[in-house]
C-alpha cells in the first residue's frame, strides 16, 4: 500500500459560502463528539496550556478559527474546575460559525464576559496590539494556502508572549480508513463525514508541516493522527 499523497486542489463543503446552512449548522452541533473522540485537547491542556496559566493570576487565551465554539468553552471550564481565572476569545472570519458558537455559548450559560466569540481574523489582532498567553487552533493548518500558513505563524508570534500550540490532523491511509469507518453513521446528517475524509487528504505528514514551520517553531507527532504546531517564546523558556 503506498503513501497517501497530499491532496492540496480538494475544498470542504462547510468551506463554501453557499453550502447547506441545515447541514453546517448539524456540522457545527457534531464537532463536540468527534473532537472528544480524536482532538486531544484535554492532554493538549494538561501538557502545554495549563502550567501556563498557573505562572498568571489571570490568564487570557486566543483560540484562531474557532468553529463552533466547543473547544473555547471546554478550555474556560477546565481551567475554571483548576481554579484558574481566564478569559478566552474565539475567532473566525466565518461569520457563520460566529453566530453558532455565541447562540452555543448561551444555551450552556457561559458569559460573553468570559468566552466571546469575534468574527475577525488573526492579522487583524496582531496588528490591534492584542496579546494573549496562550494562542492555538485546532484543525486549522491544513485549509491554509501556504502563504495563509506563514502568516498565522508570523502573527502567532506576534500575539503570544508564553505558548502557542495550533494541533491539525496528520495525514495517513490508516487514519483516512479508520475515520471513514467510524463516521460511517454520520453520512448524510452533516458534513463531518465527506469534509473529514477532505481534510485528512488535504492534511500535511509530520515531516511536511515541519517542513513549512518558521524559525523557531517545532513540530511534534501526537496520538491518534495529530501534529503540533508549537511555538514557545524566549521568555517562557
Amino acid at each position: 500500500m503506498g503513501a497517501l499523497q497530499r491532496d492540496d486542489a480538494a475544498r470542504e463543503e462547510m468551506d463554501r459560502p453557499d453550502c447547506d446552512a441545515l447541514l453546517l449548522r448539524r456540522t457545527y452541533a457534531q464537532f463536540p463528539l468527534v473532537n472528544r473522540a480524536v482532538s486531544g485537547w484535554r492532554k493538549n491542556y494538561e501538557q502545554f496550556i495549563r502550567p501556563v496559566l498557573r505562572k498568571q493570576g489571570h490568564s487570557r487565551i486566543l483560540d484562531i478559527g474557532c468553529g463552533g465554539g466547543d473547544i473555547a468553552v471546554n478550555l474556560y471550564r477546565w481551567a475554571l474546575a483548576d481554579g484558574l481565572q481566564v478569559t478566552v476569545c474565539g475567532i473566525d472570519p466565518d461569520q457563520r460559525a460566529i453566530d453558532f458558537a455565541r447562540a452555543a455559548g448561551r444555551r450552556r450559560g457561559i458569559p460573553e464576559s468570559v468566552v466571546e466569540f469575534l468574527p475577525v481574523g488573526s492579522s487583524q489582532l496582531a496588528a490591534d496590539g492584542e496579546r494573549f498567553d496562550v494562542v492555538l487552533s485546532n484543525h486549522l493548518l491544513h485549509h491554509l494556502t501556504p502563504s495563509e500558513l506563514q502568516q498565522l505563524m508570523a502573527d502567532t508570534e506576534k500575539l503570544c508572549p508564553a505558548v502557542a500550540l495550533h494541533s491539525d490532523i496528520r495525514r495517513s491511509r490508516l487514519a483516512l480508513v479508520l475515520f471513514g469507518a467510524a463516521t460511517l453513521p454520520l453520512a448524510g446528517t452533516s458534513f463531518i463525514r465527506r469534509d473529514g475524509l477532505v481534510s485528512i487528504r488535504r492534511s500535511f505528514t509530520a515531516e511536511e508541516l515541519a517542513q513549512r514551520a518558521r524559525p523557531g517553531w517545532e513540530v511534534e507527532a501526537a496520538s491518534p493522527y495529530r501534529n503540533l504546531l508549537i511555538w514557545r517564546s524566549e521568555s517562557d523558556g
